[in-house]
């Protein structure tokens, strides 16, 4: 299929953007790590086609990206004591924690029976994707690469990355985005433990809490997303 890639200025992209969204297609997002494939999560076939253009494999679950709290409420209820310290220090920003979903959460985002109980959320500091889930709500976004290779920087990144497989219906072009993707942490209470060393060394992350008094478990010793 054609992919069209729009200019993040252009000010009728994002409503376009949100159009494809609704209509169940992958669009190719700017964020404040590296460039993210989108869908509405509460689609399932659209679920089931950002895991079809990426090759990724069903058991990787996919994270949820949030415009504000109270769109963490809706996949997540109220963060316990470790999740909610974590965001209100690092949020907006390249964070990812694993909680536990809202009993009324119940989108299959991948990933393994015991994975489908908590959810992987971010609210991320970057204006284009923050305003697409303000149009449309939380939205599922992974990095925008084929499993395994390198995540995209740009918008003609994403374009060659898909280049004779597929494409998302819509690119949105905000630039060169060339952070490191998202630490990732599961917190559970008063606990937390990482599970994806990123743009956030544990090191910032643990200290902190351990000063404060909270228990932390574990180190940087499995995967995530």
């Amino acid at each position: 299929m054609s992919v069209v890639v729009l200019a993040a200025g252009d000010a009728a992209a994002l409503h376009r953007a949100a159009s494809a969204l609704a209509d169940g297609d992958v669009v190719a997002v700017p964020t404040d790590t590296v460039y993210g494939l989108a869908v509405d999560p509460s689609q399932p076939e659209a679920v089931a086609r950002l895991f079809a253009l990426k090759g990724r494999p069903d058991d990787v679950p996919l994270p949820i990206l949030v415009a504000g709290q109270d769109q963490v409420a809706m996949v997540a209820g109220g963060l316990e004591p470790a999740a909610a310290q974590l965001a209100a220090r690092f949020w907006p920003g390249p964070l990812t924690l694993v909680v536990p979903r809202r009993s009324g959460f119940t989108v299959d985002l991948g990933g393994p029976p015991a994975a489908r109980q908590t959810v992987g959320v971010r609210r991320p500091d970057h204006p284009v994707v923050v305003a697409l889930c303000e149009l449309l709500g939380p939205l599922a976004v992974t990095s925008a690469n084929l499993h395994g290779a390198p995540p995209a920087t740009t918008a003609d990144e994403v374009v060659a990355a898909f280049a004779g497989v597929d494409q998302p219906a819509v690119v949105i072009d905000g630039g060169t985005c060339d952070g490191v993707p998202s630490t990732v942490v599961e917190c559970r209470g008063p606990a937390s433990r990482c599970l994806r060393e990123g743009a956030l060394a544990w090191s910032v992350l643990h200290g902190p809490l351990d000063e404060s008094g909270d228990a932390s478990d574990g180190g940087p010793d499995a995967l995530w997303g």
